[in-house]
């Protein structure tokens, strides 16, 4: 622990070591006539070989402007700009030592009747107000480049292998078109799939809700947003591809994507179909839709969180079929109106057989089950969504969001699995058939009333929102289980059990802001929600004499109601100044938890009330342009359900029954999260640190008892003192020479949880700690050639205190390497080559694996005609071969998974802006 922090303040002290070393650049910018300061002015230092930007920043409220760089000994340009003036230019030969510019005067741009006589170049980057704004024209692309290729030449953006956005070191959440949802806010599809020509600039800000957008407040977010702004001639007209591919052993992929602008106006249609793993798009130009290295790369998130590219593509669990469609309307149909729709239909079919090997640990002594399953599984979802958008006056807005999911799926699996003591002997063993059928409709709705005044950040805003949902299950169950120890030797079943899941959620929602000074506001606030929940389960045996489910069980038909009213006055202060803005609430939930059941005729009541603090804070500070720091806190609390609070047992699982426990408390826990993060243009460099982890109070756990068969028989407890955190840093470093491009990322993320419980009556806990570093590094020679190797390793163990065992752990090595050449002239080449290690698993499951794929494509018509070549898994070896450990036992698992297979696909790009096909160059002019 202390080596993880220690490493941390080395580079805390190199880059105090740094500022220290720097040089200072400083001066004024005023009006030429009037010599009036101007504030916001952007100032930016670009070389003069290739007009690459150095570094940047703005003019304070008295037109004074400071950045720190490190010497430059090539010559540079000093350029001030500003709307309406015209530009600043200064040449320098080198810049070795703190250099003072004085004041520089801007012009006003002289304007006639008919024309703008002194019409000055835009910026290539330019700040306004909290936007950061780049003129797309200033950076140079290749003619056939999509939008993910044009943000990396952006200064500050950084895009990784697994494509993880970051701006300044900040992560990217949300990226839009036009101020929409590309289809959806994460914008993958808006990034591999819109040319890079058509957008005129891009917008990055802090990620803001729908209230914080139409006040103005300063983001609750530590995230940020992108907004592609599209160029208004290239506004007019319609793009997009259209593939197909034919593979080996009955493989096959097709997708399309037609787009349609005209001004407001935009119609966009995708529709896929394969089954191959994939949700249906290019997620990478040289690949497609194949998994393996370049998409499932794994990666800790900035809050702790754990992903895999945030979308599971192949080596999942089992081979699925996929079907696609979606269509995304936006308009603007009244001048103080806007509006977005979309609908989308997928459906899949997916086949899996799973082998499983599970050591559960218990005081009286370690079990072992085995277990084998196959499921086939077909499941479709309908969903539509909206926004509209309504500016009753300058002044006030509403926003009403409704959004509708039907959804329904089918599964039917065998099963087998047999437990073993430690001595070999068997205690229980079961056979099942199962078939199920899930059903749900789900309508939520956000309603957004604000209402701004003339006196700046005063403002009034109301919200409401709702949920409802209802989900209904047929399950057909036939099973057979065994028990060899005991008096009861046999559980057979054959049921038919039909359950139904109610859900209504409302919340309502009152702030009102008053500013006290141009830098501290005052809110006061109210909210109201209420969840209604209702869980019943109606069970049949099946009655021989009449071929029919129609025997009722009593010992498993229930039904359980729970009601949540909770009542929150709050009220909090907000500080904004120019290096930190700061929030604050506190408030009191008064709740009211009513519960109730009908189990075997005898209805069950249980209603409580609680009275609980309601806090949450959150801030930012910047100490420079480059360097930030960020902290958020929350106090947070969760209701046990209706099936944990009432004394009722549920017996529809042979191997395990539930039983509720009245005196239950609520989950409690302070939520924490704070980080630092520094990233400088002149070095291209930045680095960071983020730690955080939810701490309780008072947490809800399972309780669990095993008989001499090992049926269990949970119910829930309360503990204390138990928590989850993490911490990481990172680094990374861009050193551009001529052609040759160099990316060095290190990064290094930690896990520390504990765990308390309750086996066979006896109170244990587990810490557990994982250990992660990582280290990439990219290559680019101009646009000919991209070498990316990197190295993840895990380490996984847990420590326990009153159990039957002292600790358990493992480990991982994954290796990747990807190498892509574009030479020569319309020719791409591809090899994406992984080897994964992973150490203790269970005899029967293989440790390690390579995975290799590799493609080969050729571009005709002007590359609008794309012809390709793909092998996935070319040494065959792919496999999914996974190992857990929780506090209470260590699970080797093993699934179907994508083997090899040869692809050919032939892929066609449609462009057409302004009444004029468009016309692409090829990549290089030889």
């Amino acid at each position: 622990m202390s080596k993880i922090y220690a490493s941390f303040l080395v580079l805390f002290i190199c880059s105090v070591a740094y500022s220290q070393n720097a040089i200072s650049l400083k001066g004024k910018v005023v009006e030429e006539t009037t010599k009036t300061p101007i504030q916001s002015a952007t100032v930016y230092l670009s070389n003069a070989k290739d007009s690459t930007v150095v570094d940047y920043t703005i003019t304070d409220k008295n037109g004074k402007f400071e950045f720190k760089i490190k010497k430059i000994t090539q010559p540079v340009f000093l350029k001030v700009s500003f709307v309406s003036y015209e530009d600043f230019k200064l040449a320098l030969k080198s810049i070795e030592a703190d250099k003072d510019f004085g004041t520089v005067s801007l012009k006003e741009a002289i304007k006639s009747l008919n024309e703008v006589v002194v019409k000055g170049q835009a910026p290539p980057i330019r700040i306004k107000k909290d936007t950061l704004e780049f003129n797309v024209s200033s950076f140079k692309v290749r003619p056939d480049a999509n939008v993910e290729t044009m943000l990396k030449q952006l200064p500050g953006v950084e895009i990784d292998a697994d494509g993880k956005i970051t701006v300044n070191g900040k992560e990217v959440n949300q990226i839009l078109v036009n101020g929409k949802p590309f289809f959806d806010k994460d914008g993958k599809v808006a990034l591999q799939n819109l040319p890079s020509d058509i957008v005129n600039k891009v917008q990055i800000t802090d990620t803001k809700t729908k209230k914080e957008e139409k006040t103005g407040a300063a983001a609750s977010s530590n995230s940020a947003s992108i907004n592609l702004t599209i160029d208004e001639e290239k506004n007019k007209g319609f793009f997009g591809k259209v593939m197909g591919g034919k593979g080996s052993d009955g493989r096959y992929e097709s997708s399309a994507l037609i787009n349609y602008f005209k001004n407001k106006r935009k119609i966009s249609v995708l529709a896929s179909s394969n089954n191959i793993n994939s949700i249906g798009f290019s997620m990478d130009e040289v690949f497609d839709n194949m998994g393996g290295g370049r998409n499932s790369s794994v990666w800790m998130n900035d809050n702790g969180s754990f992903g895999i590219n945030g979308r599971r593509y192949g080596g999942g669990s089992g081979i699925t079929q996929s079907n696609m469609v979606g269509i995304n309307y936006s308009d603007e149909w009244t001048k103080n109106s806007e509006s977005s729709l979309s609908y989308f239909y997928s459906g899949a079919n997916t086949k899996n057989d799973n082998k499983t090997n599970q050591t559960n640990f218990l005081p009286s002594g370690n079990f072992t089950t085995n277990s084998n399953s196959s499921s086939n599984e077909d499941r479709y979802t309908h969903n539509v969504s909206s926004v509209f958008e309504y500016k009753l006056d300058s002044l006030t807005s509403l926003v009403i969001e409704p959004n509708f999911t039907k959804s329904n799926t089918k599964n039917r699996n065998l099963a087998t699995q047999s437990s073993f003591d430690a001595t070999n002997a068997m205690l229980n063993s079961s056979t099942s058939n199962t078939n199920n059928e899930n059903d749900a409709n789900t309508f939520n709705n956000t309603l957004s009333f604000t209402k701004s005044f003339q006196k700046k950040k005063k403002y009034l805003s109301l919200v409401f929102e709702n949920e409802n949902g209802t989900s209904t299950d047929d399950d057909y169950i036939q099973s057979n289980t065994i028990f060899y120890q005991g008096t009861v030797t046999e559980d057979n079943r054959n049921q038919f059990n039909k359950s139904k899941t109610i859900n209504a959620n409302y919340r309502t929602e009152f702030e009102f802001t008053q500013p006290i000074t141009d830098s501290l506001q005052i809110k006061v606030g109210l909210e109201y929600k209420i969840d209604k929940n209702k869980d019943s389960r109606n069970s049949f045996d099946y009655d021989p004499a009449n071929q029919s489910y129609s025997v009722v069980n009593d010992l498993l038909t229930n039904e359980f109601n729970s009601t949540e009213k909770t009542f929150t006055p709050n009220t909090g202060i907000i500080f904004n100044r120019k290096k930190y803005n700061f929030t604050a609430n506190l408030g009191t939930n008064v709740i009211n938890f009513n519960n109730d059941a009908n189990y075997l005729n005898v209805n069950s009541t249980l209603n409580k009330e609680f009275i609980l603090p309601y806090m949450n804070a959150y801030g930012n500070y910047r100490f420079t342009k480059t360097k930030n720091l960020w902290i958020n806190y929350n106090y947070n609390y969760s209701l046990p359900s209706a099936r944990q609070i009432l004394p009722i047992e549920d017996l529809a699982n042979p191997l395990n029954t539930y039983i509720g426990n009245p005196n239950l408390d609520l989950n409690k826990n302070h939520g924490i999260y704070l980080s630092y993060r520094d990233f400088d243009y002149a070095t291209k460099s930045g680095y960071g640190m983020y730690t955080g982890g939810n701490f309780y109070d008072n947490q809800i756990v399972s309780s669990v008892t095993y008989d001499e068969n090992r049926k269990r028989t949970t119910t829930y407890a309360n503990v204390s003192g138990t928590y989850n955190s993490w911490l990481g840093v990172y680094w990374n470093k861009t050193i551009k020479k001529e052609a040759n491009k160099y990316r060095f990322e290190l990064r290094m993320n930690n896990n520390f949880g504990l765990s308390k419980g309750y086996t066979d009556g006896e109170k244990y806990q587990a810490k557990t700690y994982s250990f992660s570093p990582r280290v990439n590094f990219t290559y680019d020679y101009g646009e000919l050639l991209t070498i990316n190797p990197s190295y993840n390793y895990s380490y996984n163990t847990t420590n326990y205190t009153n159990y039957v065992i002292g600790s358990a752990s493992n480990f991982t090595h994954k290796f990747n390497l990807q190498v892509t050449n574009y030479y020569p002239k319309n020719w791409i080449f591809g090899n994406d080559f992984g080897y994964t290690y992973n150490s203790n698993i269970a005899d029967g499951f293989k440790k390690d694996f390579f995975l290799w794929n590799t493609s080969l494509s050729y571009g005709f018509l002007e590359k609008k005609l794309m012809a390709k070549i793909k092998v996935y898994d070319l040494l065959n070896q792919n496999q999914s071969a996974i190992r857990t450990i929780t506090p209470t036992t260590i699970r080797d698992e093993e699934n179907t998974v994508l083997k090899r297979y040869v692809m050919f696909s032939l892929t066609y790009k449609l462009e057409k802006f302004a009444g004029k096909e468009k016309k692409s160059s090829g990549r290089f002019n030889w």
